[in-house]
């Protein structure tokens, strides 16, 4: 049975296996910027097409709601029902199971490992339609239920069905787009994906006020054809996709290849555990947001205006993070450990230099942000409570989460998501506690919050600095029994 490599031994074993050197044609070698480029610029090249992307496409959610707004109340508030759940699904794709498939490709492109590369694309599209069928499945049984429980009643939970029934019917070609966008992000290539997406919104911004009002020949279909518009996008993006790395110009080749195990285990093994992390996250949001409720619509409206502010800095922080997966992944399948664990220090401090420049900013002036959406006293009183607690934890934040990204990358993401799991321990579970049990006011609960960031933020990079990743760069190499593939 062969050993494998040591650092001592590495370069001797590589020179006698010259076929390693070659199994790679020209087109697939991992950019050399990657490899060994500056890393700053590489890291904001990769970045920016994605950040762009998720920009254009949370503006493209903004003009959505606005057209269904002109059907009344009732639509706005069914498809508001369906919200959380479709972006929890989206973030599942995109930066669950997603990074699962960008970091597994990442490592196979660096280590040279051609075959596996152009397999995981395969694998990649087999895992979309697997779990579309399962989202589509779920949501038809579990959405009564689940929209009933979220307070929906009569027309709004008639609307927030209809809307449901039709977005999640497409939720193979949604998980296909995401997974196979990850599939070239990580093989370096972001301009794709982000060029077939936002060339989609186009088709999404005509087609949404299209088929809810019916234009010509097209029928009036009021709150599903908005779920139509959302469905014919992702179909378009996905053929797009496939048809693109079915192509000469792809660094990968999509086609159908016998499955195995270990492809499955090496995207899952990071999948599944970033989606565990992407449920956490939802889930201590939604319960710090019931907590707040409890101290009334004023509350509630402050904390829900202050709080949009976290969810403007994802595109900023994902966007760097995918491009953090695919540096990190090309450089440790590569065999350079230590330029990898460089990578992910400098975007992990670029992300919470600028994450916490926005905090600071936030806390001091809260006002400024708070009155762009209302001029009540008590709300802007509420809302910059808020931003004064648990905006300056802004950085922790930016720093667990690239820290997070950067572990996917190395295919070691079980120290983030239990850094994630003590986050939502405070936030969620005590924070709940000491307002419900303890009579704690609105200012106890933000500032646990608050803490619950830093912890997070803290263990994260505690985890990386005692040895969280390894010290072998060998065992990142191989999906399987942590060799490198002889």
């Amino acid at each position: 049975m062969p050993m494998p490599a040591t650092s001592g031994d590495r370069s001797t074993a590589d020179a006698s296996r010259p076929e390693t050197a070659t199994a790679s044609p020209p087109e697939h070698k991992a950019p050399l910027d990657v490899l060994a480029g500056p890393i700053v610029p590489t890291l904001l090249r990769l970045a920016l097409p994605t950040i762009l992307v998720l920009v254009v496409q949370t503006l493209v959610g903004v003009a959505e709601t606005y057209f269904v707004g002109f059907l009344g109340t009732d639509a706005l508030a069914g498809v508001a029902l369906v919200f959380p759940v479709l972006m929890l699904m989206q973030m599942m794709a995109n930066g669950g199971i997603g990074g699962g498939v960008a970091s597994a490709v990442a490592r196979a492109s660096g280590a040279k490992r051609r075959a596996d590369a152009d397999a995981l694309a395969w694998h990649a599209l087999v895992l979309a339609c697997a779990l579309g069928i399962l989202f589509t499945v779920a949501a038809l049984l579990a959405g009564p239920i689940l929209y009933r429980a979220m307070g929906g009643t009569g027309p709004a939970l008639t609307a927030a069905l209809t809307y449901s029934g039709v977005v999640f019917a497409g939720s193979i070609p949604i998980w296909i787009t995401a997974l196979l966008s990850s599939t070239l992000r990580g093989a370096g290539n972001v301009k794709v994906p982000a060029l077939v997406i936002s060339s989609g919104t186009v088709i999404l911004i005509l087609l949404s006020p299209a088929l809810i009002f019916g234009w010509g020949p097209i029928p009036q279909l009021g709150v599903a054809g908005g779920g139509a518009a959302v469905v014919i996008y992702y179909i378009f993006a996905a053929l797009a996709l496939m048809l693109y790395l079915r192509s000469s110009r792809s660094p990968l080749k999509l086609g159908i290849v016998p499955l195995r195990a270990r492809l499955f285990k090496d995207i899952l093994g990071v999948g599944l555990l970033s989606a565990i992390g992407t449920v956490q996250v939802n889930l201590t949001v939604t319960v710090v947001t019931a907590a707040v409720g409890l101290f009334g619509a004023d509350a509630i409206a402050g904390y829900g205006i202050a709080s949009r502010l976290d969810y403007i800095q994802i595109p900023l922080i994902f966007g760097l993070g995918t491009a953090m997966v695919t540096m990190v992944g090309l450089n440790i399948g590569a065999g350079q450990m230590e330029r990898a664990r460089r990578i992910a220090w400098i975007g992990a401090f670029l992300a919470f230099g600028v994450t916490e420049l926005i905090g600071l900013a936030a806390a001091l002036f809260p006002h400024a942000w708070i009155g762009l959406f209302s001029d009540d006293p008590q709300v802007l009183a509420m809302g910059a409570l808020y931003l004064r607690n648990v905006a300056p934890a802004y950085g922790a934040v930016g720093l667990g989460l690239a820290l997070y990204f950067a572990s996917q990358g190395a295919k070691r993401v079980l120290f983030p998501v239990l850094a994630g799991t003590v986050r939502m321990i405070i936030a969620a579970v005590i924070g709940w506690s000491a307002v419900i049990w303890f009579g704690a006011g609105l200012s106890t609960l933000f500032q646990i919050t608050a803490l619950a960031a830093v912890s997070y933020g803290l263990l994260t990079a505690a985890a990386m600095l005692g040895g969280a990743w390894g010290r072998r760069p060998e065992t990142f190499l191989s999906p399987s029994r942590g060799r490198r593939t002889r």
